[in-house]
């Protein structure tokens, strides 16, 4: 069964991967891709140095009821965060049946909308029409949360270190090589959306710190937290093998996660648990490609699901 998609805010950095996913997946054909400053543009030349072929396709700057009358049965919303609402109100206007992706925050929250972890939340995700893909730091973060949800006592911290494609195209100092060279830039550090995110879907009292860092792709999150019980190294490693083993996009590996490592990768890299001496501290950490696990990849794993596919199709080999 082939599927028409189309693309909104095909410009981002997560657009053109989502762009590249398309062209290799093997049910998916698309029928439209949307963007005011590539605008009459061929798709294909902003996919130079690849294989991606879309023949004579060209960019659109297409409005709300324009997408929503494109004929496609699928449609990525790649759109900076607060700006996707009116796509989605013409879509359900005009074309219902319409299965949206959103890969903005507008949507984690709200009621309707199914929130887009695999990992947590396959069964729901199948049955759905409307997904909220989850954040980069949000996922890495409750993936190395998630084995250990009943146990935590008190907030759990979650640090995070990003490459500056996280921060977009538009410009500023977060996305600045110049201003990030020999640099870190703190933000965030309180009340960030992501923090919300990670306690709401992960169930767990979390506090979460970013910074961004002078590489392009890639991001850790270093979780540690309080457990209400002592714990062996031996009992922490059987939850995490025991939430992981089956797991197709998130990948346990001998030593701490880093973001170099995720690097290109369609999978969350999960470090082990190490534990203080008393048995009542852990730190993880969880590595992965902001751009692809943390957007793009995590998009089109949930069509799959949602198609009954298996969810590694369009989607290499880590």
């Amino acid at each position: 069964m082939s599927l028409s998609v189309g693309i909104i805010g095909a410009r981002g950095y997560v657009g053109r991967e989502l762009l590249a996913l398309i062209a290799r997946h093997p049910e998916l054909d698309l029928v439209f891709a949307s963007s005011r400053e590539w605008a009459g543009r061929p798709v294909t030349e902003m996919m130079e140095g690849t294989d991606a072929d879309f023949g004579d396709l060209h960019f659109k700057a297409l409005g709300p009821e324009e997408a929503a009358k494109g004929g496609a049965d699928v449609v990525f919303l790649g759109l900076p965060n607060k700006m996707s609402g009116p796509f989605v109100e013409a879509i359900e206007a005009e074309a219902p049946g319409t299965l949206i992706i959103d890969l903005s925050s507008d949507y984690r929250h709200m009621g309707g909308w199914t929130y887009g972890l695999p990992e947590r939340n396959r069964d729901k995700i199948a049955d759905s029409r409307r997904i909220a893909n989850p954040g980069c730091y949000a996922t890495a973060a409750q993936l190395a949360i998630m084995p250990l949800k009943d146990l935590w006592s008190g907030p759990v911290h979650v640090f995070g270190l990003s490459g500056w494609s996280g921060a977009g195209t538009t410009p500023s100092r977060k996305n600045d090589p110049e201003v990030l060279k020999d640099n870190a830039i703190p933000y965030g550090l309180v009340g960030h959306n992501h923090e919300r995110e990670i306690a709401e879907h992960s169930g767990t009292d979390a506090r979460f710190s970013p910074m961004v860092a002078p590489f392009f792709r890639g991001l850790v999150t270093v979780v540690s937290g309080t457990l209400r019980e002592r714990m062996t190294p031996e009992d922490v490693a059987a939850r995490y093998e025991a939430a992981f083993a089956k797991e197709p996009f998130a990948t346990l590996i001998g030593e701490a996660a880093e973001p170099g490592a995720a690097a290109g990768r369609h999978d969350c890299l999960i470090g082990p648990a190490e534990l203080s001496e008393d048995g009542t501290r852990v730190v993880v950490t969880s590595a992965l490609d902001n751009l692809l696990k943390g957007a793009a990849s995590q998009a089109v794993q949930n069509l799959n699901i949602i198609m009954g596919w298996p969810e590694q199709t369009g989607l290499l080999a880590s």
